[in-house]
């Protein structure tokens, strides 16, 4: 199992449509046979601030989640939205375990 944890920063005008666009690509991604969780939440504190948490099955399902049409069609679309590169930090599972 593979967990991503990726973090966005956006600019102040394009909340709302980053978190559109974003909440497109997770419904999609759900729907990926290689992805166990994709959230989307937001900070209370720094309306700007977002992360996803990203949960795979495998390594390999990452990559392939990267090949999708709506990851490549969000990627494109929220770039312009900003206010820094995003980043991203992979975890291994510990607990719960993978079957629970």
């Amino acid at each position: 199992m593979l967990i991503v944890n990726v973090f966005v920063h956006v600019k102040p005008e394009f909340i709302e449509e980053f978190r559109i666009a974003t909440i497109e690509n997770a419904r999609n991604s759900v729907k990926e046979p290689g992805i166990t969780r994709f959230d989307v939440l937001q900070d209370f504190g720094d309306q700007e601030k977002f992360l996803l948490v990203e949960v795979y099955k495998t390594h390999n399902d990452s990559a392939k989640h990267k090949e999708t049409r709506h990851y490549k069609k969000w990627s494109q679309t929220v770039m312009k939205m900003m206010a820094e590169p995003r980043r991203s930090v992979k975890y291994a599972n510990i607990y719960p375990n993978e079957g629970g």
